[in-house]
């Protein structure tokens, strides 16, 4: 079985389907859509004991993904990473359906290893659902592989690391945020925005700062990764380092365009 050639950090951000929610609740016309977000957190309380509110993922509509792609190269039994690029996908005006439909477009000549935090539990089922609604295929998210070493099977991190899962040693022990990692290793996490705004922003329709979010969060991503791979001897200390600086340089050197790396930049001390 081949390695992957390409690593694709990525991220989603959503807010609440009011229309779908309104359909399956059979709730009226006459409602808000906050009204209706509010009697769906009162559907999920009741089918959990009370337990959770946060809505299933089929519920979420998606607004925005952010990837990082970055080429891999094998030498001395280990790896390196090469920056390629770092944005959001599609243009501030493309439906939901344009975004999954380039997402899964995109990666279907890549067919890259993918990285994400919490990816297998919500941003791929998400995206899966979704892409349902749209009549979107991604055969190559089935297809590719065999039995064991594939983009659905839990434990192929080399198709799919989900950093959530191999952090936990996949539930063994406490799942954490990202802030909390990020914390642990000095790197800028989650700053003016967090996913708790997104529907705020969303309606006040501040598009473009959920894009330069989920870039944020795509960059302490990736760099949570490369921390974690190092920590494994996948990459080297050098090979840290200068995955580290390409990003940082990255971000330099773009961030006349796009403040919000600024920022980040602010809060990090690089290496």
């Amino acid at each position: 079985m081949l390695s992957r050639k390409n690593i694709f950090t990525f991220d989603i951000e959503t807010v609440i389907d009011a229309n779908m929610a309104r359909e399956f609740l059979k709730l009226p016309e006459s409602l808000s859509d906050d009204e209706v977000v509010q009697k769906l957190e009162e559907y999920h309380l009741s089918i959990t004991d009370g337990k959770n509110s946060f809505a299933r993922q089929l519920f979420h509509k998606v607004v925005a993904i952010a990837f990082l792609h970055a080429e891999i190269a094998y030498e001395d039994g280990g790896e390196s990473y090469r920056l390629v690029d770092l944005r959001a996908g599609g243009k501030n005006n493309f439906s939901e359906e344009e975004l999954i439909k380039s997402f899964f477009t995109h990666l279907s000549g890549l067919k890259p290893r993918l990285v994400t935090f919490n990816g297998r539990t919500f941003d791929l089922p998400v995206l899966k659902y979704r892409a349902m609604k749209y009549g979107i295929s991604a055969a190559w998210l089935y297809r590719d592989g065999d039995k064991w070493n594939n983009y659905n099977s839990r434990y192929s991190a080399d198709w799919h690391c989900d950093l959530l899962d191999v952090l936990s040693d996949f539930g063994a022990s406490a799942k954490v945020r990202m802030n909390e990692v990020c914390a642990l290793l000095d790197l800028p996490g989650k700053l003016d925005v967090d996913g708790s705004k997104v529907a705020d922003l969303y309606k006040d329709g501040k598009l473009n700062e959920i894009r330069d979010y989920c870039e944020l969060d795509v960059a302490n991503t990736y760099l949570i990764y490369l921390s974690y791979m190092r920590h494994t001897a996948n990459i080297s200390q050098q090979s840290y380092e200068q995955a580290v600086q390409d990003l940082y340089l990255y971000m330099e050197k773009n961030s006349c365009d796009k403040n919000h790396y600024l920022d980040f930049l602010e809060n990090w001390g690089g290496l």
